[in-house]
C-alpha cells in the first residue's frame, strides 16, 4: 500500500469550557449569529488536513472525537436551569459522534471552577495516538498547558493541528472580554489554524460557512 492510499486518521479533543466560549462569541457577538457545527468542524478539519499532506479527502477521516468540560451536579444544575441545556448539548455531542468525558466542577467555591480537564484531556489524547495510530491529533483549546502535550505527540510521530482564535467581546457590563489559544501553543503545533482569521477573510467560502450551525441543526 502505497503512502497516498493508506488512511489518515485524525483524532479530535475539544477542550469544552474553551469551545463554548468560542461558540457563543460567534452567536452573541459576531455578525453570523450562529453557533458552532461539530460536524462542520469535522469536516473543515478533513479538508484541511487533506490539503496540507497532499492527501485525497476520503483518505482523511476523524476516526475519533472527544469533549472535555467540567460540569454541575444535578442539585446545582437544577438551581441554574441548566438540565435542559446540559441535555440538549448532549445531543449535539451524540449526533456528531464525539465522546463526553465530564468532570465535576468544585462548588465550594464562590464561583465554580473545572478541575482537572487539560491534564485529562491530554493523558487521553497521548494514550490514544499510542494505542489507536493517530497520524493528526487536533486540539480546539487555547491553554499553553497543552505545550508539554504537543511535545510528547511529535515524539511519538503525530502531526497536531491547534484550531487558533482570537477573539474580543464587549461585555453587558462594560468590560472587554478575550478568547485567544495562546501563542506559544500555535508555535509548537505543525498545523496552526487561525480560524478566527479564515472566518473573516474566506467568509462566502462553504467550507466557512459549514463551521456554522442552521437554525435547528448542529
Amino acid at each position: 500500500m502505497t503512502g497516498n492510499e493508506r488512511l489518515t486518521r485524525i483524532a479530535i479533543f475539544y477542550d469544552g469550557s474553551f469551545f463554548h466560549r468560542v461558540s457563543s462569541f460567534y452567536k452573541h457577538n459576531h455578525p453570523r449569529g450562529s453557533f458552532l457545527s461539530f460536524q462542520g468542524i469535522h469536516e473543515y478539519v478533513r479538508d484541511r488536513v487533506a490539503e496540507i499532506e497532499d492527501r485525497k479527502p476520503e483518505m482523511c477521516q476523524v476516526v475519533e472525537a472527544h469533549f472535555y468540560r467540567g460540569r454541575f451536579s444535578l442539585a446545582k444544575a437544577k438551581e441554574k436551569n441548566q438540565l435542559e441545556t446540559d441535555r440538549f448539548f448532549d445531543q449535539l455531542l451524540m449526533y456528531a459522534g464525539i465522546a463526553t468525558h465530564y468532570f465535576p466542577m468544585n462548588e465550594q467555591l464562590e464561583r465554580p471552577v473545572e478541575k482537572g480537564v487539560d491534564i485529562w484531556l491530554s493523558l487521553d489524547a497521548f494514550d490514544q495516538a499510542i494505542h489507536k495510530n493517530h497520524d493528526v491529533v487536533v486540539l480546539f483549546a487555547g491553554d499553553s498547558d497543552f505545550v508539554p502535550l504537543v511535545r510528547k505527540l511529535n515524539s511519538i510521530g503525530a502531526r497536531v493541528m491547534v484550531l487558533g482564535w482570537d477573539l474580543e467581546a464587549q461585555g453587558e457590563d462594560g468590560r472587554t472580554y478575550v478568547t485567544r489559544t495562546s501563542a506559544q501553543l500555535m508555535h509548537e503545533c505543525n498545523y496552526p489554524i487561525w480560524l478566527n482569521d479564515e472566518i473573516e477573510d474566506h467568509p462566502d467560502d462553504d467550507a466557512i460557512s459549514g463551521l456554522f450551525a442552521t437554525p435547528g441543526g448542529n
